[in-house]
């Protein structure tokens, strides 16, 4: 499993975001408090960040360790500052492996994309029969063996093909729930909007005037927080938050 978090809003710095607010998503690596599957988030992380005034395509990082073990990024999260950031820390589904290749968030173009939860039977045959619904450029786009990486190019088919990104998701939620079920929250942005499903795991939402938040938990005991219920298709900007049931 994981936990995510993605922001949209005025430019902050990354330990502003994922490090430094009372339950961040550095100390939901060892103390998540609504994680349906697994106890710690102690496989890896990774955060993706954009300068959309430079390029469209976000920068990222990735590492196996723990958030709190990784001296680099702490070093350097202190000085990158980005109005557009999807973070992640990983717990992986046994038997996949710790590896740099299947820790999210993922990225293709202009996306970001990471998922919190497992599909049901991934390496006892779901996997092999999803990885035959994609498209050959997508398929061997894969680099680790992560079910989250067979999703998000199942969704990068469906953007290709014209889709909206909520309609994208949806798609990819109902076609994996037919054909293996499991739990499948999925956020995705282009660093100017995010969208998000809520299947099977927690999700939350929080809006100022200029910024939004979309989460798998609250990072402090704000009452502003807003709770996704599940079955939700959610699309977010700054300043604003919607879902609709699917």
């Amino acid at each position: 499993m994981c936990r995510l978090f993605a922001y949209l809003g005025p430019s902050a710095t990354l330990e502003q975001l994922v490090l430094s607010p009372p339950h961040s998503l550095l100390r939901q690596c060892w103390e998540p408090r609504s994680q349906v599957g697994g106890v710690v988030n102690a496989d890896g992380f990774g955060v993706g960040w954009y300068d959309l005034s430079r390029r469209p395509e976000p920068a990222r990082y990735r590492s196996t360790l723990p958030m709190w073990a990784d001296r680099s990024f702490a070093s350097l999260a202190g000085i990158v500052s980005s109005t557009a950031v999807l973070a992640a820390v990983r717990s992986a589904t046994p038997p996949l492996p710790t590896e740099r290749s299947s820790t999210p968030p993922f990225t293709a173009g202009p996306w970001l994309f990471a998922h919190n939860g497992a599909v049901a039977g991934f390496r006892e045959g779901a996997g092999s029969r999803l990885r035959r619904l994609l498209s050959e450029r997508r398929e061997a786009g894969i680099e680790g063996s992560s079910d989250s990486e067979v999703l998000f190019a199942l969704t990068l088919d469906q953007l290709d093909s014209g889709e909206a990104p909520a309609e994208a998701l949806t798609h990819v939620v109902d076609t994996v729930s037919a054909a293996a079920g499991g739990r499948l929250n999925l956020l995705l942005t282009d660093g100017g909007s995010i969208w998000a499903t809520s299947r099977g795991d927690s999700l939350v939402a929080r809006t100022t005037s200029d910024s939004v938040v979309v989460a798998s938990e609250p990072d402090d005991d704000e009452a502003e927080w807003q709770t996704i219920p599940d079955g939700a298709m959610v699309s977010a900007a700054p300043g604003q938050v919607d879902w609709r049931p699917r």
